[in-house]
Formats: structure tokens, C-alpha cells, sequence
């Protein structure tokens, strides 16, 4: 449930002596932020762990999650072994396998392959894409103590990367066209 406040502000400009009694302005309407993890939690749709299928090129697969961890590696049979994961926890596990030979240039897509799969999910379930749009302007946050980098640490000191990919995706849903 988003919550709005609107808060009032001094503006300084009201002070001038024309004006004797200053008046306050209103210049800001903010939600609550909207935080998520677990598939079972409010808005755990958000999660790269719940189930729906992405389709990307000729290939289904069965969440987002399972799709990124894939992409860490550049032989199709560790792509398609990831594919056919029974969980996505599995293709997690998979994923940070390093027997597996990590794609060298890793670092620098990552998280163009995360928009990729966000932006998959919430173009092919319209369900997601009206519950993303009815976030209104809320801030969207990963929640969790195990990730500062996709999410924000559990104490808000994390780069919340996936948060700040679902509000860009947000933004592009919006756009006509």
C-alpha cells in the first residue's frame, strides 16, 4: 500500500519585506518505497526468482534468474544445462559454479543482460507490467542483507541495482510507442 505525504516547504523568496507574512508552498509528493525479495512477499513478482518465462531469441526460459545465470558463461551446453534448471535457486547455484568457465567480458554486461531479462518479463506478462506501472514514482528497493550489489545490503548502503533497473523499466513502459 502506497502511502502519499506531501511536504511543505519554507520558500525563502516570501520573506522579502512586500511580503510580511510568508507563506509555505507545497513541492513534493512522495510514495513509500516499495521493498521486495521473496517470491511469497508483497510484490515478490519483482523477484528474478518468480515464475514467469522470459522469451528471448528462440529460447524460453523459465525466470529471469535462470536466463542471467546462463549469460555468465559463453558455452551454450553451460547455457542450456542452467536452461533446464529445476529451480531458479538451482540455476543460482549454477550460475556461481566457477568450474564453469566465466565469460571475460562478465563485468562490463552484466547489467545490460539484466535489463534485457527485466525488460523481457515486463513486456511479455501484462499482469507485471500493470503491477510495475502501478508503482506510480516509488522508489523499488531489493530488500536483503545477501546482495549490496543487486540489491541494497539490508541497511540501504547497497547499489539496489535490480530496484534500479525495474524503475527504468518503468520509465520505458510508460513511453508511448
Amino acid at each position: 500500500m502506497l502511502e502519499k505525504h506531501v511536504v511543505r516547504t519554507f520558500d525563502p523568496a516570501s520573506c522579502l519585506l512586500s511580503n510580511p507574512s510568508p507563506p509555505t508552498r507545497q513541492t513534493i509528493v512522495m510514495s513509500d518505497p516499495i521493498k521486495f525479495y521473496s517470491t511469497g512477499d508483497e510484490h515478490g513478482e519483482f523477484s528474478n526468482f518468480a515464475g514467469y518465462p522470459i522469451k528471448i531469441g528462440k529460447k524460453v526460459w523459465p525466470t529471469s534468474e535462470h536466463y542471467f545465470q546462463a549469460m555468465k558463461f559463453q558455452e551454450g551446453s553451460d547455457q542450456e544445462e542452467i536452461r533446464k534448471a529445476n529451480s531458479p535457486m538451482q540455476a543460482a547455484r549454477m550460475g556461481r559454479d566457477r568450474k564453469r568457465k566465466l565469460r571475460r567480458d562478465w563485468e562490463s554486461v552484466k547489467v545490460n543482460i539484466m535489463r534485457e531479462a527485466i525488460l523481457a518479463k515486463f513486456t511479455q506478462h501484462e499482469d507485471l507490467r500493470e503491477l510495475l506501472l502501478a508503482t506510480g514514482d516509488a522508489k523499488i528497493i531489493e530488500h536483503t542483507t545477501n546482495d549490496d550489489y543487486w540489491g541494497d545490503g539490508g541497511d540501504g548502503r547497497g547499489k539496489n541495482m535490480l530496484g534500479r533497473i525495474l524503475m527504468d523499466t518503468r520509465t520505458k513502459l510508460r513511453e508511448p510507442g
